[in-house]
């Protein structure tokens, strides 16, 4: 929308010459700033007693219940530390096994639904499917494989690679619509097929992109895994919802100081594998 600006000439310092001020804004700009600030302060007045804020007070109600919890988290039993370890160390490979299938899935899907690459009729479908995929909660879909195969660290797996698979195809092909359409014609030119053009000229432009991308949700992954043992998708999720349910608080402080650990572990190592993608 543009802006009915009116500009006043102010005085540079130091010397007489003029320079122009910003731009004012005219009374349509300000009256739809008021509009979108102004309902977005009626949500949140509106949604105070929603949300139960009024409650925030039992936060210092209950003193004597958070000294005790912070009494026993604040003193950590690291006696079943080999055990938890071992935990996380499969809640990684669940992370890891989730990403590295969805990636297979990601791939075939983001050049479907390409706009520069397939056709109008195909795109449409595929990027509804995307969309069903990055909206279910993993939650949601770990629950159904749980019903399907078992409790177990397999519900995880899956949970995570369809989920990441519908969030990566929608990076992935976004990497590819944003293309440079030169080494593709070179490619054509020659008189190669569908297929060559896409393993020569547009595979090797967002191979980097794509496995940067791939890693942050690994990094992300790693955490969602942890929330998917709480339905008994394995890991050390669920030895922390164990813990929580036997008010055993020693031993979620454990876990959480070994959660904090592995994910920054990862971060840094993700972060180091990108750096070399540059």
């Amino acid at each position: 929308m543009a802006l009915n600006a009116r500009r006043r000439p102010v005085a540079a310092p130091g010397d007489g010459s003029q320079v122009p001020a910003a731009p004012e804004k005219s009374a349509a700009a300000w009256s739809l700033d008021i509009l979108l600030w102004g309902g977005f302060a009626v949500i949140l007045i509106a949604s105070f007693g929603r949300v139960d804020l009024p409650n925030i007070v039992n936060i210092f109600g209950n003193s004597e219940n958070i000294r005790n919890y912070g009494k026993d988290f604040l003193n950590p039993d690291f006696s079943q530390w080999r055990l938890m370890v071992g935990q996380m160390w499969l809640t990684v490979q669940i992370a890891l096994w989730g990403t590295f299938l969805a990636v297979f899935l990601a791939v075939p899907l983001s050049l479907m639904a390409s706009r520069n690459l397939a056709p109008a009729w195909l795109v449409w479908p595929v990027r509804r499917v995307m969309d069903l995929l990055r909206s279910i909660p993993d939650l949601v879909i770990g629950t159904l494989f749980i019903v399907a195969v078992g409790l177990g660290p397999l519900a995880g797996v899956l949970a995570i690679a369809l989920n990441t698979a519908g969030v990566l195809a929608k990076l992935f092909s976004e990497a590819v619509e944003s293309i440079d359409k030169g080494p593709v014609d070179g490619v054509k030119a020659t008189g190669a097929g569908r297929l060559h053009e896409i393993t020569w000229g547009v595979i090797p432009q967002v191979a980097p992109l794509w496995t940067s991308f791939a890693l942050y949700r690994f990094e992300s992954n790693s955490r969602a895994a942890t929330v998917l043992g709480l339905i008994g998708a394995g890991g050390i999720g669920q030895a922390l919802f164990e813990s929580l349910q036997a008010f055993d608080y020693r031993t979620v402080s454990l876990i959480a100081i070994i959660i904090i650990v592995a994910v920054t572990l990862i971060d840094m190592l993700s972060q180091a594998m990108r750096k070399r993608l540059l």
